[in-house]
């Protein structure tokens, strides 16, 4: 793997870093302490400025408006966009958008583009993607209970859904709901266009997380289908490929979320050094840096995110060079080492600010409540262990560790 990064993508990056420090970090005291419909219209002059400058949806195709940047190189974009929580919704290639806009581009009919897909990568709606259920495990989407059951040239779709991200003022929703009840497990269920004024889908509620509701942006919609009506050609793909257009939609979507995770974990890593530098202890103008453990602290985090850092570019990299099957265990390694790493270098962060982290006065409350749930969505780090620990054990029983971890020779 070449890790040398081109002058072209240097220039981006550099650009788009200066964007975030200037333009956004600015923002986030009003993020944080107010709506954020109330931040909608300074949002909509950011994302403005971001199209003149020519790096608007930097991971879309080109033919529909976006830059066209690969995995590995979108996923340098997402690390540096990851340092300010409204940093991808500016650029437009926040989720759950920018992985229904990948499966709309592979997988959509064109009247299902010109309608749905354009629009979303202009900036113009927000969607939604409607998986997870209240009583059955989010880790295993083969399990589910929302039906959409054919009726003349229709899908009347019955069920509940939770944790249908950004559902408060999406457009539609990509719904996953079982078609094909005696088919095998992995080709029961399709995914269809919900618009979400159709008579029958309701958003019951913004779940409130951490004390938190949320509202549009970052919400969380509790939605109730009752004998909610679409047309069958609202279908996406081919009728029962709905776990199979999944796994390709999160394979490619762990490496957006572990990049941004890590521009988190910088973010909050560049803030417990300056606190370390600046907070005075003593009359003699010693500092919290002078102390050993907030030095091992440092260097620890440090070495942590560079190591996550590596792991999941090499993910990114294998994706684009074999697909994401071939990096499956590369994808579930990132998801919990990742989650984990962040997790630790937001907490001691926090730490090192004492009274002042527990505040909304930094961004580092922020982050501790929004994203623990990084260890659970996408598949939680115990699901994530399990596969490739016995991956790992039966390769090893077959042949050595050398075949267990892909090693050469």
């Amino acid at each position: 793997m070449d890790f040398a990064i081109s002058e072209r993508m240097q220039v981006i990056l550099e650009m788009i870093n200066e964007f975030v420090e200037k333009e956004l970090i600015p923002l986030e005291p009003e993020f944080l302490n107010h709506e954020f419909v109330d931040l909608l219209p300074v949002l909509e002059e950011k994302r403005s400025m971001v199209r003149k400058m020519e790096l608007w949806a930097p991971n879309h195709p080109k033919a529909l408006g976006g830059m066209g940047l690969d995995l590995v190189e979108h996923g340098l974009v997402s690390e540096v966009l990851g340092r300010s929580p409204i940093g991808h919704y500016v650029f437009n290639c926040q989720a759950p958008d920018a992985g229904n806009i990948e499966i709309l581009h592979k997988y959509a009919a064109e009247e299902q583009k010109a309608k749905w897909l354009q629009p979303l990568v202009n900036g113009r709606i927000r969607s939604c993607f409607s998986m997870t259920e209240v009583d059955m495990p989010g880790s295993n989407p083969v399990m589910m209970e929302t039906t959409a059951e054919k009726d003349g040239e229709d899908y009347v779709i019955n069920g509940q859904k939770w944790y249908t991200t950004s559902a408060d003022g999406a457009a539609f929703a990509i719904v996953m709901a079982v078609t094909n009840p005696e088919a095998p497990p992995y080709l029961q269920a399709s995914m269809i266009i919900v618009p979400t004024d159709t008579p029958g889908f309701n958003l019951v509620r913004n779940i409130p997380v951490m004390g938190h509701r949320g509202t549009d942006y970052a919400s969380h919609g509790e939605i109730l289908y009752q004998n909610c009506r679409v047309p069958q050609s609202n279908l996406l793909g081919p009728e029962g490929h709905g776990f199979v257009i999944a796994q390709e939609r999160l394979g490619p979507g762990r490496i957006h979320h572990c990049m941004r995770w890590l521009g988190i974990a910088q973010r909050s890593f560049d803030l417990m050094c300056r606190r370390a530098n600046t907070r005075k202890i003593s009359p003699d103008g010693r500092t919290l840096g002078s102390k050993q453990i907030i030095q091992a602290w440092i260097a620890e985090c440090a070495a942590e995110i560079q190591a996550a850092r590596l792991m999941t570019l090499h993910a990114a990299w294998k994706i684009e060079k074999e697909g994401a099957k071939a990096a499956r265990h590369e994808i579930s390694f990132i998801k919990f080492v990742v989650a984990n790493t962040m997790q630790r270098v937001v907490d001691r962060a926090l730490q090192v600010h004492g009274g002042l982290g527990m505040t909304d006065d930094t961004v580092l409350a922020y982050f501790f409540r929004h994203e623990r749930a990084a260890r659970i969505y996408d598949g939680a780090d115990e699901v994530h262990k399990m596969s490739v620990a016995r991956h790992i054990l039966r390769s090893h029983a077959e042949g050595g560790i050398k075949a267990a971890l892909n090693l050469p020779g």
